[in-house]
């Protein structure tokens, strides 16, 4: 399938650069005919002209300058449709790329969240029916409800990324701002985690009573897809280091992990809708390519910036800054 799309794109890259190398021909063939059809048109001018005539040679500099006015009008003309021809050509290749790569990505999306969808309705479904259907002893029952509400919490995070991507692209959404406790949200935001995903893996730095103007429930998907990020592209013995902190004016959200880290070519792609890291048919990692993007919105959102630097030897530091 992947192949496929490549090919496809070749294709249309081919063909686009073949009209426009075509269009490119067909402007100096008509530029080199014009010329052609003026150098021939004062030929035919100066050949009229009795050389005896005393006005001869008043003519025939009044002929030349007739035809070096020409030529300038066809060398500006040519020059002109040649630049709105490259401008507009570059205008829509661009254009097309973007949407093949968007129409790409949007594909990817489909099927990752198929997967994502489908796969803590199945957990969360197959623990339910286990416990209706067999009886098992308190400690198996807590085990699997626990399975059972962890899936159904990932259902509902991935919900709320799909429907506040839609809302915060959309120009007429105004959020209910207030003064709000980022120490207690972020506090909450690793205490939910842990639950999830147990103790002793995070290591928290976070001081109280840090204030913001903002929504507490985008507070809570910023702080906890940096987390889950953080967590998802690092394996179970590497730890994650979590810190809030306000010096002066700023406040500093500062998410690091030890896992592979990410490309500098890549840095940037990464909070694009929709944007992965390598082949949705190799890829290993869970995800739909809406939390990064979500919190680079909500950070814009707040006037305040993600950074993504390099934490040595390995992994990722997310830098968010209010």
């Amino acid at each position: 399938m992947p192949f496929k799309k490549k090919h496809r794109l070749a294709l249309v890259t081919i063909i686009f650069w073949f009209l426009f190398l075509y269009i490119i021909a067909a402007l100096m063939w008509w530029f080199i005919a014009l010329n052609n059809q003026n150098a021939a048109t004062t030929a035919m001018r100066l050949a009229e002209i009795n050389k005896d005539d005393i006005d001869y040679v008043a003519k025939t500099e009044q002929i030349f300058s007739i035809q070096k006015r020409k030529a300038g009008q066809y060398l500006g003309e040519g020059i002109s449709f040649m630049a709105v021809i490259v401008v507009g050509a570059i205008f829509i290749y661009r254009a097309t790329r973007k949407q093949i790569k968007f129409a790409q990505q949007q594909q990817n999306f489909m099927m990752a969240i198929t997967h994502e969808l489908k796969t803590p309705i199945a957990v969360a479904q197959l623990n339910l029916e286990t416990l209706q259907k067999r009886k098992l002893d308190e400690c198996k029952q807590a085990e699997m409800l626990s399975n059972a509400v962890f899936e159904v919490h990932r259902l509902n995070n991935l919900c709320n990324n799909i429907l506040w991507a839609a809302q915060l692209e959309d120009d007429n959404f105004s959020d209910t701002t207030e003064e709000i406790n980022l120490s207690e949200t972020v506090y909450s935001c690793v205490n939910d985690v842990e639950k999830r995903y147990g103790q002793g893996k995070l290591q928290v730095d976070i001081e109280d009573n840090i204030y913001l103007k903002s929504d507490v429930l985008m507070m809570q998907i910023l702080a906890s897809n940096l987390i889950e990020n953080a967590l998802k592209y690092s394996s179970k013995e590497k730890s994650i280091s979590i810190s809030l902190s306000q010096i002066n004016n700023a406040i500093l959200f500062i998410v690091k992990d030890e896992g592979v880290g990410i490309a500098e070519d890549e840095k940037k792609k990464v909070f694009e809708k929709f944007y992965r890291i390598g082949s949705e048919t190799t890829r290993k990692t869970k995800g739909t390519g809406l939390g990064l993007y979500l919190c680079k919105k909500i950070c814009d959102k707040h006037k305040a910036t993600i950074v993504i630097t390099n934490n040595l030897p390995s992994g990722c530091i997310f830098t968010v800054t209010f």
